[in-house]
């Protein structure tokens, strides 16, 4: 079962490679790079939506789920990133929007232009207003981009009527998961990709489903954003668990171990082990590694408790510390130096963790947030509906540079949709292949030793015993990892003395001391290089 230790790389579509030198990424350009995938080591690429959408959402607005955005190119060029992949040892993983759908989608268009209580609507949730007008919202739900989670529409007769939900964008509604048209639609959307070959779907919003019926106010009780507590009205409802078991039915029936990745982001890690029962999705993304700070105690809880909830359901962990919604690692972690410093220990660390593991485009970079994207460039909703309070996902979606020079440092021949960083030409593709001290040539060495060490990958640990800022753990008794989180360099651990370096995240001091914000690999009874980057 590959997806139980394999690394994935996300693709953003948009920010990834442009062939046609529109300023935005696109299909035949990601076609282009998958032999830069196959070089860095991963096994799979999940690639974000590309099918036909306003963008009012970056994509995440599909219109239909069937075809392939024109700005993105064509269903042949999908089926030809397939093929290549195949070809290169790749698997591929497409995203699947299932909370909401685009209101250009045809079911929404035919939902506004029929009648209250008709069977278009019925597909989305649509309710009356509150008091004696309905002109007030049905309840007090909040948009997770800023503003209320209701919009209310015109009738045909011109008159204000009925109000949807949509708990992102107006321009997103919510569909509603007690209809039967919506259980089989999806269900036949999965089987349209999976006999194209894909081998996977990345589920966004996996825990939104489900909606309570009686549609209570949140109150003082719940507040819009950050992982769902229990018990939410419109998060993590039980009846949720449903969908995902039609689902694993669907992808059984297909050969190739196909394989569901689930975006939930809960309070509580033994929530999210209930999605990936024997019978529903297969992983889900680790947001509690991802949201840790870089303090050993917090790290260990994160991974103990991810580690034994999912234990209990006989899933694989699948550890994550960047992607497209969140503020890049290396920002997290304090930027500049430090930050670089940090996410380079850091990404040791998950690499040696049991499980699978995502990587994020240009994370193998070390790129940091772009924090001072032009106002009027930026593009997420998220921007728009808070009046500029909060900034959105724009930063970390930046598109990615390949060469050091040219309009768009190698992303295409024009433009970017949204500008690079000047200093960012030091952290491109071709510079760091030329350094040997590099995060890319970091990220390559700990991709090849994962692939061919038997410790690494799905299995076990151990922790060893350890003080205050550091952490050790063995995966099996030649392996063992140090993770020196604090500000003061650290002897090597007398359990792992006389153990040659397999692998470090920056050098060792000369007394052989790990450094501070260190992560070192250490192999056992074998002879390795002291050289950190020569493996």
């Amino acid at each position: 079962m590959w997806w139980r230790e394999a690394v994935i790389y996300q693709v953003y579509v948009r920010s990834f490679a442009d062939a046609d030198g529109d300023g935005m990424g696109d299909l035949p350009g990601v076609r282009s790079r998958l032999p830069y995938l196959r070089r860095l080591g991963v096994d799979a690429v999940w690639l974000t939506p590309f099918y036909p959408s306003p963008q009012v959402d970056g994509g995440y607005d599909v219109a239909d789920y069937r075809g392939v955005e024109p700005l993105f190119g064509s269903l042949a060029d999908l089926e030809g990133i397939v093929h290549d992949a195949h070809e290169l040892g790749l698997r591929v993983i497409v995203d699947i929007v299932p909370n909401h759908t685009s209101s250009a989608h045809d079911w929404f268009q035919a939902a506004l232009a029929a009648p209250a209580g008709s069977k278009d609507r019925a597909r989305y949730l649509f309710r009356k207003g509150a008091g004696p007008d309905g002109a007030v919202p049905p309840n007090d739900w909040q948009s997770n981009f800023g503003g209320p989670a209701w919009t209310r529409v015109i009738e045909a007769d011109g008159e204000a009527g009925e109000w949807y939900l949509h708990l992102f964008d107006a321009a997103q509604p919510d569909l509603d998961w007690t209809n039967t048209d919506v259980v089989e639609e999806f269900q036949d959307v999965l089987r349209f990709w999976l006999d194209r070959g894909v081998d996977g779907f990345r589920i966004d919003v996996a825990h939104g489903l489900a909606k309570d019926q009686e549609m209570p106010d949140l109150g003082e009780q719940f507040v819009a954003g950050g992982p769902a507590p229990f018990g939410h009205p419109h998060w993590d409802r039980d009846a949720v668990h449903d969908v995902y078991r039609g689902w694993r039915s669907v992808a059984d029936e297909y050969e190739g171990d196909r394989a569901f990745v689930g975006e939930i982001w809960l309070d509580e890690v033994d929530r999210v082990a209930q999605y990936l029962r024997p019978d529903e999705l297969h992983t889900a993304f680790n947001f509690h590694f991802l949201l840790a700070p870089w303090e050993a105690g917090a790290l260990r809880e994160a991974i103990d408790v991810s580690i034994g909830a999912l234990r209990d359901v006989g899933a694989p962990a699948t550890w994550v510390l960047s992607n497209h919604d969140v503020i890049r690692h290396v920002t997290r972690y304090g930027g500049g130096e430090l930050g670089t410093r940090r996410a380079r220990a850091a990404a040791l660390l998950m690499l040696a963790l049991p499980g699978g593991a995502y990587i994020y485009q240009g994370e193998e970079l070390g790129l940091p947030e772009v924090g001072d994207l032009p106002d009027e460039l930026r593009q997420d909703p998220t921007y728009r509906r808070t009046g500029g309070e909060r900034l959105g996902r724009d930063g970390c979606r930046v598109p990615i540079p390949w060469t050091p020079d040219g309009p768009s440092l190698g992303f295409g021949d024009g433009a970017p949709w949204l500008p690079q960083p000047p200093e960012w030409a030091g952290l491109s593709v071709a510079t760091e292949e030329d350094d040997r001290g590099s995060t890319l040539r970091l990220y390559r060495d700990a991709l090849a030793i994962r692939r061919r060490h038997d410790a690494l990958g799905d299995g076990e640990m151990s922790w060893l015993d350890s003080d205050g800022d550091v952490l050790v753990f063995r995966r099996d008794r030649r392996f063992g990892c140090v993770v020196n989180a604090g500000a003061a360099a650290v002897p090597m651990p007398d359990a792992l003395k006389g153990a040659a370096v397999l692998l470090a995240s920056a050098p060792l001091d000369d007394d052989g001391s790990i450094p501070s914000d260190t992560t070192v690999w250490f192999e056992s009874g074998a002879s390795a290089s002291a050289n950190p980057h020569d493996s």
